[in-house]
């Protein structure tokens, strides 16, 4: 087992903050996903919960899943805090990745942000997630594109956790998947003193077709 994947791992790493991530819903997912159909939706490594949560208040049935149960305890405080019609429609599950996680399928919409893993692990776990993915549904990834490792941004010094848009579309049926977006977006991120600075997501979208 990866320590860097374990449930341990990151229950320590949450407990070091009362609150790690921003709260709001990550950027890409907003723009790529704003125009889909709601459907049956994963989330997966959800972490706190924003995304899962920006989902359902926009009509999704959300499974948001994390290996960490710390992180999950928060997700499940902020869904108290919601609307009920929106808390209803959000599920909360801790899950690893790494074993058989017994997962549904057919669904409409899986969508992971910043899930790095090392190969083989990546190609088997991200073949996994798009075999969840029903037939026009829409597979949606972000992670930190290699650039970053080299561009200043304060990146862990671990270039096999890195990956581009091109190498999760390689692990698509071209037959099967319709690849409308496999690119590499900049963004603007602020330092703590206000200072501002560039990052590079990798980004896909893909559409199963058959």
């Amino acid at each position: 087992m990866l320590v860097e994947y374990t449930q341990e791992f990151w229950d320590s790493r949450y407990r070091q903050s009362t609150r790690i991530w921003s709260g709001r819903p990550n950027r890409q997912l907003v723009d790529l996903g704003e125009g889909l159909a709601p459907g049956r939706a994963l989330d997966v490594g959800c972490g706190e919960g924003a995304d899962a949560i920006w989902l359902a208040s926009r009509g999704w049935d959300v499974l948001g899943i994390d290996v960490s149960e710390v992180a999950l305890s928060r997700a499940r405080e902020h869904t108290a805090e919601l609307e009920a019609d929106v808390a209803a429609r959000l599920d909360w599950r801790q899950v690893d990745l790494l074993s058989e996680p017994g997962l549904p399928r057919d669904l409409d919409l899986v969508t992971t942000w910043f899930l790095h893993l090392p190969e083989p692990e990546r190609s088997r776990v991200f073949g996994s997630l798009a075999g969840l993915v029903g037939v026009g549904g829409t597979f949606l990834v972000g992670a930190h594109d290699p650039s970053d490792l080299h561009s200043g941004t304060r990146r862990p010094p671990q270039p096999e956790l890195f990956y581009t848009p091109q190498e999760i579309a390689a692990l698509l049926d071209p037959e099967a998947w319709d690849v409308q977006v496999c690119e590499v977006r900049p963004r603007q991120e602020r330092t703590a003193d206000g200072g501002e600075f560039t990052v590079s997501d990798a980004v896909l979208r893909a559409v199963r077709t058959r």
